[in-house]
């Protein structure tokens, strides 16, 4: 007897895999095409558009920094120079204005720390100092995100400024007194979110007007649409020989 001979089926063809320049061409074709749809869907926005995402955007950003940010509090302490029977008040004008910036110096903050129980790096870089051109006046100003250290910071440092104005008395013949002591703020000197939120706004406004301001033009005609055909003015001849 005679086995039957069996057969395997065919195996199904497959196509075969697509060379890689015949790869890079579809992906090409596919950006091209994905493209132009988004800027179809630009096109679609209304002109406007870039105004209102810039405020909405600016809004938003201004607003959480204002949530986000730590407040901050600041404190200030007011000290005058007073003249000598012998001085006028030109020098003690002029002497102001010195120990103002003098104030800021470390051989003034390196006293002022043992009061503030800051380090003194802490201090240059919280505490500022006025002085007025009108009256012989400094105003010592001391910025925290806890109060009670703002006004401590303040008051350290003016404490420090009229010893070191005490020292050189005999012969400056001007002498530093404490005009006004610093409190402790009740409210925080930073803005707040509603405010930083108006100021996103405005800045995203300036930003989405720009943007409108550069955007291209729409033209009349679309891409991919032609224009229909208008029949010109009939010539004199045709009107006769329609007549």
């Amino acid at each position: 007897m005679t086995e039957p001979l069996t057969q395997s089926p065919p195996e199904p063809a497959t196509d075969p895999e697509p060379a890689p320049p015949q790869r890079r061409a579809r992906a090409r074709a596919a950006l091209r095409r994905a493209r132009h749809r988004s800027l179809r869907r630009l096109r679609s926005l209304p002109p406007w558009s870039p105004l209102a995402a810039g405020v909405l955007a600016g809004g938003l950003i201004g607003a959480g920094y204002g949530l986000l940010a730590t407040p901050q509090y600041t404190a200030t302490s007011y000290v005058v120079a007073v003249a000598a029977d012998e001085s006028g008040p030109a020098s003690a004008l002029g002497f102001a204005q010195a120990y103002g910036r003098v104030a800021t110096q470390l051989a003034v903050l390196g006293d002022a720390q043992m009061w503030a129980h800051v380090p003194v790096a802490t201090l240059e870089r919280s505490v500022r100092t006025a002085t007025s051109p009108d009256a012989p006046m400094v105003s010592v100003t001391a910025t925290s995100a806890d109060p009670e250290e703002a006004a401590d910071m303040a008051n350290a440092v003016a404490r420090a400024l009229t010893r070191h104005a005490d020292a050189a008395a005999d012969d400056t013949r001007v002498e530093l007194r404490q005009f006004a002591r610093a409190t402790e703020p009740a409210e925080p000197s930073s803005p707040s979110a509603a405010v930083t939120g108006l100021v996103g706004a405005s800045a995203g406004g300036l930003l989405g007007g720009l943007a409108l301001l550069v955007r291209p033009r729409r033209t009349g005609r679309e891409p991919g649409r032609t224009a229909a055909a208008v029949p010109g003015p009939a010539s004199a001849a045709d009107g006769r020989g329609q007549l």
